[in-house]
């Protein structure tokens, strides 16, 4: 059996997907790359069967009809034979001396016969152009190098949250929380990270900068004018999250905290650019989300619109509307997204 499962989802992703495969490589035989090639037209299916030829030991190529992203992670967790399970999109790659540490880490786990649920470690964001890359840390409310329980976690200040870029879950935890991504839907990874947190009882957290997230890219699906597109999308992700987990039922008031706080902010993205849209009609489906969350879970719509971000989205009028968007903004520069 494998330590650790990645799966690089592909879709003609033939002009950078040999980075991100590569940047893998160092793990040697205890990792497995599940290179999930995803209904591509271009290269990408000849550059993963040429991997799994040379790495036949480490890579395996699996090749399916387009499904979209979710489906690709689907995949890769069907496959996995690896303890634990890892997301790395084939337009990102990792650090090399902070994989190193967390495959040392796992592997300490492993030999010591103790089971951790969720590994955390932090992200940079990679952004084109950018003199000071952004890098999402938790050291301010996880405890660092040792196993602990929700009960050790601090408050996540408002921007702050996990990202599927932050995440090693161990695979069994995947299977047993019934994870099953939509097909063909951007926007999945939220999904990915929330699902599985009522099922996480032990986590670890290892201060490094692993995983470099890229973005910048034109066509890329968090690009603020593509996610405006695609707003429908967020939307079924948003819905998908309330649906998928009833935060009323999680018992310990950490973990329903945190994912509170967790759907607060996807709540609010949704929100926000059915605003900076600008058209009547996604205004109207602005108000149709909030009527779709309160009609769903009354205690739940209260606690997510009269927060502080709650309030922020939904100032009358077009004035409250122009400091709406001011404060995301602002959001924007010190988070460092989009």
């Amino acid at each position: 059996m494998k330590l650790l499962s990645i799966v690089v989802p592909c879709y003609n992703s033939q002009e950078y997907m040999r980075y991100s495969i590569e940047s893998l490589l160092p793990g040697g035989e205890c990792v497995e790359i599940l290179i999930v090639n995803d209904g591509s037209v271009d290269q990408t299916a000849e550059i993963a069967n040429e991997y799994a030829r040379k790495y036949p030991t480490i890579i395996k190529a699996i090749h399916q009809e387009n499904g979209g992203h979710g489906e690709a992670v689907n995949a890769g967790i069907r496959n996995a034979t690896g303890t634990y399970f890892k997301v790395v999109d084939s337009d990102d790659w990792v650090d090399t001396r902070a994989y190193l540490k967390i495959l040392n880490a796992l592997e300490k786990f492993v030999a010591e016969e103790q089971s951790v649920d969720m590994f955390i470690s932090n992200f940079v964001y990679e952004k084109e152009g950018a003199k000071y890359k952004k890098v999402m840390k938790y050291e301010n409310v996880l405890p660092e190098g040792k196993i602990f329980t929700w009960d050790d976690i601090k408050r996540f200040r408002k921007g702050q949250y996990l990202l599927m870029h932050s995440v090693i879950y161990r695979t069994q935890i995947l299977r047993e929380c019934g994870l099953e991504l939509p097909k063909h839907t951007f926007y999945v990874d939220n999904l990915y990270v929330y699902q599985p947190l009522a099922h996480v009882k032990k986590i670890f957290y290892l201060n490094v900068d692993f995983y470099r997230y890229f973005i910048g890219r034109e066509d890329q699906s968090v690009n603020e004018r593509v996610m405006i597109k695609r707003i429908d999308q967020q939307i079924k992700v948003n819905k998908l999250m309330i649906e998928q987990v009833d935060v009323n039922d999680i018992y310990h008031p950490k973990p329903r905290e945190y994912m509170l706080h967790h759907l607060e902010i996807v709540t609010v993205v949704s929100a926000i650019l059915l605003i900076r849209s600008g058209t009547k009609e996604n205004l109207i489906k602005k108000k149709e989300l909030w009527k779709y969350i309160k009609d769903r879970d009354h205690e739940l719509y209260h606690e997510i619109r009269y927060g502080m971000m709650g309030h922020l989205m939904n100032l009358p009028g077009r004035a409250g509307r122009s400091i709406s968007v001011g404060a995301y903004k602002i959001s924007q520069k010190v988070v460092g997204f989009n």
